[in-house]
């Protein structure tokens, strides 16, 4: 009798809750699908995603504001479907009112979330564990 053999990858890093910090977390997310072989044009998506995650962090669960939190970034891989988790201890967010602008409302910013979602197959909003207050998953399967 022979067993499905199922690929575990996990690795995960700490980052400083600050838009500077955001070059660190896409090194951090190209270093990894390098190690997972992933296709090119699959990378680039996949690191806007997270880099897109991240900013929304900064932006709306710390306001911009200056902290000396840290956010935590994991990415694993389970039979061929990826997971990104994001923890971080800001504001909780409140998911009704996660939403991006229409589309047709040309002007700057405000498209990440349309980005996370168009990229990945699932975006969901789960209660952090300790110490952590939110905790966003992103899935996609590879």
């Amino acid at each position: 009798m022979s067993e499905n053999i199922v690929t575990v990858f996990s690795e995960k890093e700490d980052f400083q809750v600050n838009s500077s910090s955001l070059k660190d977390v896409r090194s951090f997310s190209r270093e990894v699908f390098k190690k997972l072989n992933l296709d090119q044009d699959l990378k680039d998506e996949l690191v806007l995603a997270i880099a897109e995650a991240a900013q929304n962090i900064v932006k709306h669960a710390y306001k911009n504001q200056d902290t000396k939190d840290r956010m935590e970034i994991k990415i694993s891989l389970k039979d061929k479907e990826l997971e990104i988790g994001f923890f971080d201890k800001g504001r909780q967010v409140d998911k009704d009112n996660v939403r991006h602008r229409k589309i047709d409302d040309i002007k700057p910013g405000g498209l990440g979330t349309f980005f996370i979602q168009e990229i990945m197959d699932a975006v969901v909003f789960k209660e952090g564990d300790k110490p952590w207050i939110n905790h966003l998953v992103l899935t996609k399967k590879i």
